[in-house]
């Protein structure tokens, strides 16, 4: 009988990806990815050797057989465009050029991700993809590219409704498809425009807030919505943090699916901002929630601490759950005893995991 109910507990799982699989715009990211991204722990510091040691090590520490597949090489690579449009790497950073990287990523077993921006410019000032979408799209599939993050900067003006922002999206989305690539398309628009009521039929992914920093509830004047407002916020800003981000998902989770997922942006494990136990919530919560789960630090020297939560199997069990049903915040009230920042709050989070059990 315990054989039997095993059997038909794997067969619920296989159909509840199967039906996920025919959801997904192209087939891709049908429970969360997970990898690492270089920005929260590097920024613009980026070169090849950091992408090749850092693959390195995940492999060493078992992570890509835990699930962290893409190394995610984000902005700063490039000196530009060729005479005929082309995107150019910084030979500098890159003296064997962007396909050599990805080859070595590919040997490891791991798949290679990159960044641009659906704007002229990326944030760091680099050369954007707005208006080369077509061209640019092939450029990554010709370098061996599995994973495109695609950022808000300077974007011309082309915001402020959802068809806009929506139009200008899908002109990336439709090139990676033409290429004929598997290329997952992590959106970045930090919200703008309500993507979560749009983009399931042409991203995997989109960010659902503005950008994340390495505190746990520290309230911070850039990031000036807090989550109170549902989902209405006018201004995205950057430095919100985990607790601010986790709250604005309470509004908008019943629109993760699978293969298509809110992004609550990076994980900042162990880049030393907060206590162990204030990482481990985060890691949890995004787990949870149905995040992504992107590191952000810096693998080749992270302590054992750090590790054990990145390699945490339950939770992991959690993030890739096949019914891929995000978190509800049941309840939630503020307390008296405030911390140095004023805050100060207790909250209930559940939810359904495809074998009946419960979170």
């Amino acid at each position: 009988m315990l054989r039997a109910l095993l059997s038909g507990l794997a067969a619920a799982a296989v159909l509840l990806v199967s039906q996920a699989g025919g959801v997904s715009y192209n087939g891709l990211a049908i429970t969360p990815q997970m990898g690492w991204d270089n920005w929260n722990a590097f920024g613009c510091d980026v070169s090849e050797d950091l992408l090749l040691g850092t693959a390195q090590k995940i492999v060493d520490y078992g992570l890509r057989d835990l699930g962290y597949y893409y190394v995610v090489l984000d902005d700063c690579w490039s000196t530009g465009r060729s005479s005929n449009g082309t995107l150019m790497v910084n030979m500098t950073k890159f003296p064997n050029g962007m396909g050599h990287v990805a080859d070595q990523i590919h040997n490891m077993g791991l798949g290679f991700g990159m960044y641009s921006s659906a704007g002229t410019y990326t944030c760091g000032q680099y050369a954007g993809s707005l208006g080369h979408e077509a061209q640019d799209a092939e450029t990554f599939a010709s370098w061996g590219v599995d994973y495109l993050k695609y950022d808000n900067c300077y974007n011309e003006g082309q915001s402020g409704t959802p068809l806009i922002t929506y139009n200008r999206y899908k002109n990336m989305s439709d090139a990676l498809n033409a290429t004929g690539r598997p290329i997952l398309y992590s959106m970045c628009n930090w919200g703008e425009d309500y993507p979560w009521k749009w983009a399931q039929t042409m991203a995997n992914s989109w960010r659902m807030s503005g950008d994340i920093y390495d505190s746990f509830n520290r309230p911070d004047e850039r990031c000036p919505c807090s989550g109170d407002e549902g989902y209405n916020c006018a201004l995205p800003g950057f430095h919100c943090s985990v607790m601010n981000i986790l709250n604005k998902m309470a509004a908008i989770q019943s629109k993760s699916q699978p293969g298509a997922w809110n992004d609550m942006d990076m994980l900042e494990v162990g880049n030393g901002g907060m206590t162990d136990e204030e990482y481990k919530l985060h890691f949890s919560m995004w787990a949870m929630m149905k995040s992504p789960l992107i590191m952000g630090t810096d693998v080749r020297s992270m302590d054992a601490q750090t590790l054990s939560i990145y390699s945490n199997p339950a939770v992991i069990a959690i993030s890739q759950d096949p019914a891929g049903s995000a978190g509800i915040r049941s309840w939630r009230y503020y307390v008296n005893a405030t911390d140095e920042y004023g805050q100060g709050e207790i909250s209930l989070w559940t939810s359904n995991l495809a074998n009946g059990d419960y979170v």
